[in-house]
């Protein structure tokens, strides 16, 4: 028989296709199995790259991402976690666990020759069913607000607690809190600035309500303007020289290069005119600013800040609710931005400039400090997931209790329906019911405790009605979730039970991997 498929190309069928997806997956849920619960572990990356980078985290999509991987079901569990880090911020890790677990009981299953169709049937059911049990579960305290931020507390906490910020974790967890608290509702995290000052300890970083820029004001300019009328650009402002490449002038004298340059000079002198017309005392520019024009803004009396990076520009505009402008000619369709005081402060050893009083009250920038530049991106991870999942919960303000309770408050409900649930479906079910349990047991294990023990405890607790008993990895035991305060969004939740289940189908459907061949590069001698 002739090969179908070009020479290179390799073809997996049936069972071999099938094993080698759940060994991916499997293997890759075990990679960042360790690094689960307030006693995970971190991992070190290090690049192969220039520079070899090396970054120290515990965040599961920072190291899914930073792998490269040849199997395509681990691609999968991959992007589950990307998707929930962009979706709702926490829960990473979790959801590739999730997801590994239930693939770990379908080779089970698949191995007693049942259909995987059958199998997906089970899981769906089972997720229904665990969806609810959540569902009825929930609390809710959005009309009560000093509750509701006690919960918005308690939520951070517990995100923080498996970070680097765990030491601190009331401390960030109540930065983290106000910062989302001001943005009044709207989960645009982009008016949240974190800026990141090597020097000092964790413990000195603080909420700055205002914007920081981290530029240092020119020389012989204003240091601090009160009642600012901001003009934010993106503009040339380097034009005293030619700028067209390869341009060639030719002069007959050197008096001649003189004109050039004084006609040069006087177009810049122009540009600047325009820009003060609009009647502003500040002026940020994207672009290098040279010593003539800004000469000329510090004679006028103007700040002029020059190289402000683009991230900084933007949510400059948008902070002090101005428009970044490129031409100049018609002054009253540009939008200026405002702010009571701009000055000049310190931070470390850094000079900084300081927007206070802003338009947009809901932005504030959070300065974070630390002994390096690894705790600091660590640390800015991690404060950006409590930041997600806070705006998050403000918007879907339902929340459970956490610690392995809803796991194990689902895997009850998932077990009954296993036992009312006639035909091969209900093993499949069951399987659910074990892979959630998977999780508290993930806990228990990185902390070093005895999980089957603790697991089967708990589930006994489980039983009574209105348990809120979870793992506590603290004192090793058992712990009242309510009374720890340890909560967690339910939106996250939600989002953790659906796309681990769906991944697990996707990969549970294949039966047949097909690796195209390379294409040939001709030899082109």
């Amino acid at each position: 028989m002739e090969r179908v498929l070009k020479d290179d190309a390799v073809e997996e069928k049936g069972e071999r296709a099938r094993m080698a997806s759940f060994v991916g997956a499997m293997a890759i849920a075990d990679l960042v199995k360790t690094t689960l619960g307030p006693k995970g572990m971190d991992k070190i990356l290090q690049s192969t790259g220039r520079g070899r980078n090396v970054t120290v985290t515990n965040d599961g999509a920072t190291i899914l991402k930073s792998l490269h991987i040849d199997n395509p079901a681990a691609k999968v569990l991959v992007d589950i976690s990307k998707v929930q880090d962009d979706e709702v911020g926490d829960g990473t890790t979790t959801v590739v666990v999730l997801a590994g677990e239930l693939l770990r009981e379908s080779e089970k299953l698949v191995n007693m020759k049942i259909h995987p169709m059958t199998i997906i049937a089970g899981f769906r059911m089972a997720v229904e069913c665990a969806r609810n049990a959540l569902l009825q579960r929930t609390m809710d305290n959005k009309e009560n607000t000093d509750k509701f931020r006690a919960d918005l507390m308690n939520i951070a906490m517990t995100t923080l607690s498996s970070k680097i910020l765990s030491q601190d974790k009331e401390y960030f967890a109540e930065l983290a809190v106000d910062a989302v608290l001001r943005l009044k509702g709207s989960t645009n995290l982009e008016a949240i600035q974190i800026l990141k000052k090597p020097g000092g300890s964790l413990k000195d970083s603080f909420l700055d309500e205002g914007f920081i820029l981290d530029k240092k004001i020119g020389i012989g300019q204003p240091k601090r303007i009160e009642n600012a009328k901001i003009l934010v650009a993106n503009t040339a402002m380097d034009t005293d020289k030619v700028k067209i490449y390869g341009a060639r002038v030719r002069v007959d004298s050197m008096s001649k290069v003189a004109d050039i340059e004084a006609a040069e000079k006087q177009k810049m002198r122009e540009k600047v005119q325009k820009i003060i017309a609009h009647g502003i005392n500040c002026f940020v520019n994207r672009q290098l600013i040279y010593n003539f024009p800004e000469e000329l803004f510090a004679d006028a009396g103007i700040l002029a800040i020059e190289h402000a990076d683009f991230e900084g520009i933007e949510r400059l505009a948008l902070v002090t609710g101005g428009d970044i402008a490129s031409t100049f000619d018609n002054p009253e369709s540009v939008k200026l931005g405002h702010c009571k005081v701009i000055e000049e402060i310190m931070i470390g050893e850094d000079r900084l400039i300081h927007f206070s009083g802003v338009a947009m009250g809901q932005a504030c920038t959070i300065v974070l400090r630390g002994a390096s530049e690894h705790v600091l991106d660590e640390a800015e991870r991690s404060l950006h997931d409590a930041l997600c999942v806070l705006s998050q919960t403000v918007n879907d303000t339902r929340v459970l209790f956490g610690g392995g309770w809803p796991e194990m408050v689902m895997a009850k409900e998932v077990d009954e329906l296993a036992r009312k649930t006639p035909g091969k479906k209900s093993h499949a079910i069951d399987a659910f019911s074990r892979a959630l349990q998977a999780i508290p047991t993930t806990i228990a294990d990185n902390a070093g405790l005895d999980s089957a023990e603790l697991i089967s405890q708990l589930r006994a607790e489980h039983h009574k009605e209105n348990c809120t008993a979870g793992i506590d990895v603290i004192t090793g035991g058992l712990g009242d979730m309510e009374k720890l305060g340890i909560q967690e969004s339910f939106k996250v939740k939600q989002a953790i039970l659906l796309s681990a289940t769906e991944a697990a189908e996707m990969i549970l459907r294949v039966d047949e991997i097909i690796t195209c061949a390379p294409r040939r590069r001709e030899d082109r001698m």
